[in-house]
């Protein structure tokens, strides 16, 4: 080799090894940029909060019906300090979480064997399409003749609202497998666990956990109309009584309530999800 060639090589080995890689900023930019996400998902209801509450104070509204920021705040401060609103909060969660466990546990069985079977989607889905557009309210008096005007009856109907959200998701999901992946498996001779694990578990996954969240959020739905009647504790007792006493700004803390511990539910569905769908390549990260 001559020595021309062999400087040139020598040059370009060098190229492509380069210099020594300077520490990056790139992972420190997106670790603030992961914290200030939060954040920016508060800034429209803190902002609507803020023009409210300069309205009132401005006299653009009386503040009566619609009661400022201030006074819903000083309402949530006297329910945490006499415990009501702990307890009424308690209640609530309790029925949604026995509620949602019991209808994700039932809609993704019915829901993985609905669109596994051709049989048994085309004998119980035209059914279960018809009562799911039975109102939520119209199951109380069905309930409580059933079931009685307890906790039964209450959780057996989140139950109910969670159940078809998931199933339709898991069965959605089960149906829209590519069969193209399966015949992969197939041609790899995976076992039957292996193809559940490797194929169908990550291809069904992602709607799966679209129809949890779904489910949560129709689970706190129906949580309301179950304490519409027949309750003693739970945040819709606190509706009720705000709106006899004549106390807008219970009812409003009474709503705020419902949507932090909803985000805040959620949120943890996402949390605890994300580790199983980190495998995605999707073409924006939210």
């Amino acid at each position: 080799m001559s020595p021309v060639v062999m400087t040139a090589t020598m040059d370009q080995g060098v190229a492509e090894r380069g210099s020594p890689k300077q520490p990056s900023k790139q992972p420190s930019k997106h670790r603030i940029a992961r914290l200030a996400r939060p954040g920016l998902g508060l800034l429209l209801p803190v902002g609507l909060a803020l023009f409210w509450e300069i309205a009132v104070h401005l006299g653009l509204s009386n503040g009566r019906l619609v009661p400022p920021p201030s006074v819903i705040f000083n309402t949530f401060t006297d329910l945490a300090r006499t415990g009501e609103l702990q307890q009424h909060a308690a209640a609530t969660l309790w029925r949604v979480g026995w509620g949602f466990v019991f209808g994700v546990a039932s809609g993704t069985i019915v829901g993985a064997i609905a669109g596994y079977s051709a049989l048994t989607y085309r004998l119980v889905d035209p059914t279960l399409q018809g009562l799911r557009a039975v109102p939520s309210i119209a199951w109380v008096p069905l309930f409580i003749l059933w079931f009685g005007i307890f906790e039964a009856s209450k959780i057996i109907l989140i139950a109910v609202g969670v159940f078809f959200p998931v199933y339709l998701g898991v069965m959605g999901a089960v149906l829209s497998v590519d069969r193209k992946i399966v015949e992969v498996g197939r041609a790899f001779r995976l076992s039957g666990f292996a193809m559940i694990r490797r194929i169908l578990l990550p291809a069904v996954l992602p709607a799966y956990v679209l129809s949890l969240r779904a489910g949560l959020g129709l689970g706190w739905m129906f949580v309301l109309a179950a304490e519409f009647l027949g309750a003693s504790s739970g945040l819709g007792c606190l509706l009720i009584d705000g709106q006899q006493l004549g106390k807008p700004a219970q009812i409003v803390a009474a709503i705020v309530a419902f949507a932090i511990l909803g985000k805040l539910s959620d949120w943890f569905i996402v949390l605890v999800t994300a580790p199983f769908l980190r495998w995605e390549d999707v073409v924006l990260r939210k």
